[in-house]
């Protein structure tokens, strides 16, 4: 459709440059480009609701996380929550990777949580021999929730902790991040349906004493559900802003291409002039 309505517009511009085809070229290129680029937008709502009901009431959490001056010996993860959830050493689908001659280590790993408030950290608790001084100081290579969203035109906090970086901290210290996660629905043209989370983030770090002492340092990841939901849902420009669209672009095509071509030709008279004066 597109093609059809270009070529019949420029009927007239065929007739007024036909001994100049580089300019038809060059104008039939530019109109077809800039027909054919506008892609599909996506509209944003916002709902109460929790859309992935077949979830059953988890979330897939994925965790990239390197503490440089910790021995992997020494690392785990606990996952706790309210309803009465108390893992200490998770390891199921989770890798250690030693760092700095095993002086260091970088923790991966996949697993869930229930859809009610609760935290996971990285601590020492479930070591067999706990350390007299953990450093706790680390980088945050990702931390996200649900499934990716390969999306461009989506730009959200999928990954807000994506690089964070703690290095110059106490390395006694613990951390808190405090995450507020955003139930997040995408869907495209064709109707399919993908779920994800977005979150925002606070933090601080301190380090906690009891009557009995000190308390051992770990990175906590304290987390609590919004009950708002965000979609996106991938539309087509209506037919209307369709066919504008089309006007637009070929007329403004159009017009530049008729500005250049009397530049170009009050140029190529005006050699021509200075040409014959030389001559005379």
């Amino acid at each position: 459709m597109c093609v059809e309505i270009i070529v019949k517009i420029l009927c007239d511009f065929f007739f007024f440059y036909e001994n100049q085809p580089v300019f038809t070229v060059v104008y039939l290129t530019l109109s077809l480009f800039f027909c054919l680029s506008p892609s599909p937008c996506s509209v944003n709502e916002l709902y109460v609701d929790d859309p992935d009901k077949d979830s059953g009431g988890k979330i897939d959490v994925s965790l990239n996380i390197s503490l440089p001056n910790l021995h992997c010996d020494l690392v785990g993860l606990d996952i706790q929550d309210e309803m009465g959830r108390h893992e200490v050493g998770h390891i199921d689908n989770s890798m250690k990777i030693p760092l700095n001659q095993g002086e260091g280590c970088r923790f991966e790993g996949e697993f869930t949580v229930n859809k009610v408030p609760g935290n996971f950290h990285v601590s020492t608790h479930g070591a067999t021999a706990q350390p007299q001084s953990p450093d706790m100081t680390h980088t945050i290579h990702k931390l996200a929730f649900g499934e990716k969203l390969q999306v461009q035109k989506v730009q959200g906090a999928f990954n807000a902790l994506g690089g964070a970086n703690r290095l110059s901290s106490n390395p006694l210290a613990s951390h808190d991040y405090i995450l507020k996660i955003v139930p997040t629905v995408y869907e495209d043209l064709s109707g399919r349906r993908r779920f994800s989370y977005q979150y925002t983030v606070a933090n601080k770090e301190y380090v906690a004493y009891s009557h009995t002492g000190r308390i051992i340092p770990a990175i906590w990841f304290r987390y609590d559900l919004s009950p708002i939901t965000v979609k996106y849902t991938e539309r087509r420009q209506p037919l209307y802003r369709f066919i504008t669209t089309i006007c637009a672009i070929v007329g403004g095509t159009f017009t530049v291409a008729g500005i250049i071509d009397s530049c170009i030709f009050t140029a190529s008279e005006a050699w021509k002039k200075i040409q014959i004066g030389k001559m005379s």
